[in-house]
């Protein structure tokens, strides 16, 4: 269970900085920097550039993703933006427009 979660109906602006795990059900808007993972559940949208160590993401993202594992995009994920990661796997169903950089 991550240690930080945007619940549904809840809309963050501006910038989330944290040293957990986080799980966005909700909306964030602006940046989100995580130091452990970031998951983004179905329904969840995040309109924001994102760090993290790494990334399962079902809902939506537009944005680019920087991450220092992995990402992975789940059925039903979208994603419009560039994604710099050592490792990406794209699920059967998932959306993804932009940019990969494995060079990391």
């Amino acid at each position: 269970m991550a240690s930080t979660v945007i619940g549904a109906g809840i809309t963050i602006e501006g910038e989330i900085v944290t040293d957990e795990d986080v799980l966005v059900e909700g909306t964030v808007r602006g940046k989100l920097s995580a130091k452990e993972s970031v998951t983004v559940a179905s329904g969840g949208i995040v309109e924001a550039d994102v760090e993290g160590s790494s990334f399962a993401i079902a809902g939506a993202v537009t944005g680019n993703i920087s991450a220092n594992d992995r990402v992975d995009l789940q059925g039903g994920a979208k994603v419009v933006g560039n994604v710099r990661a050592a490792r990406i796997t794209i699920a059967d169903g998932a959306q993804f427009k932009g940019n990969v950089d494995m060079d990391v």
